[in-house]
């Protein structure tokens, strides 16, 4: 009953950060997945690459209804991503789970340095295929190794290097999201990894609900403030994951 709890309240806690934020909640997952639920940080971004995709793929069909997602753009930059994705994900299985570690906690500094960051806006031009496949093949090779879908990663390159205004940004990275995802849990799929569905399913139905309620919670706050703290949150989470690896 305690670890059912524990896999909603994270769960709730990762959706609402997406569906607020547009991007950055999956980076709470392993951590919330080690700490909270007791999983090695191997056994948890396997797990948390199963929760990314179908949250991602759920959010996907939202965003393809309202028109925000850039098909052509998304897959091609997804489609760069596969490959490095598969490699990453099954170097992964034989890193020291300290590495692991101390490499997640860097992801999730860099991700908190992004949020603080000043907003970028896009404006719609032309699809540059070397920038996009530069870009899909670093966040691929990310989400292969850590588990992150890399929302926090993408939403700015699909904003400032890829000129997409930031509505179809955030639509357009759920499609790369799920693809990568869906790449790495292939690589993973022999490692003979234990998947949990007592913790994937509430896990996962938490995060999708949440996402629904992060939607509306970012009508009421202001997008800056909202981001702001999730931030902070996420510095917060890096310092505790790298004192654990070292100490």
């Amino acid at each position: 009953m305690t670890a059912l709890l524990l896999a909603l309240v994270a769960g709730a806690v990762v959706g609402l950060a997406l569906g607020g934020l547009g991007g950055g909640g999956s980076v709470l997952a392993v951590p919330a997945l080690i700490y909270a639920l007791g999983l090695s940080p191997t056994a948890a971004i396997t797990t948390s690459l199963v929760i990314v995709t179908v949250t991602s793929i759920t959010a996907l069909a939202g965003h393809a209804r309202d028109g925000n997602v850039a098909w052509r753009t998304g897959l091609l930059f997804a489609a760069a991503g596969i490959v490095p994705a598969m490699l990453a994900g099954a170097v992964a299985g034989r890193v020291p789970q300290t590495v692991l570690t101390l490499a997640f906690a860097a992801i999730a500094a860099l991700a908190a340095v992004r949020m603080l960051r000043p907003a970028e806006t896009g404006t719609p031009g032309p699809v540059h295929p070397g920038k996009a496949g530069a870009a899909g093949s670093g966040l691929g090779a990310v989400t292969g190794f850590l588990g992150v879908g890399g929302g926090f990663l993408a939403v700015p390159v699909l904003v400032g290097v890829l000129s997409l205004p930031i509505r179809r940004a955030v639509g357009t990275s759920l499609l790369v999201i799920t693809v990568n995802s869906l790449a790495a849990l292939g690589a993973r799929a022999g490692s003979g990894t234990h998947l949990d569905l007592a913790v994937i399913a509430p896990f996962t139905a938490a995060a999708i609900l949440g996402a629904w309620d992060g939607k509306r919670l970012s009508r009421k706050l202001k997008g800056r403030t909202l981001q702001r703290v999730f931030a902070y949150v996420l510095l917060a989470v890096a310092a505790v994951m790298a004192a654990d690896a070292v100490l």
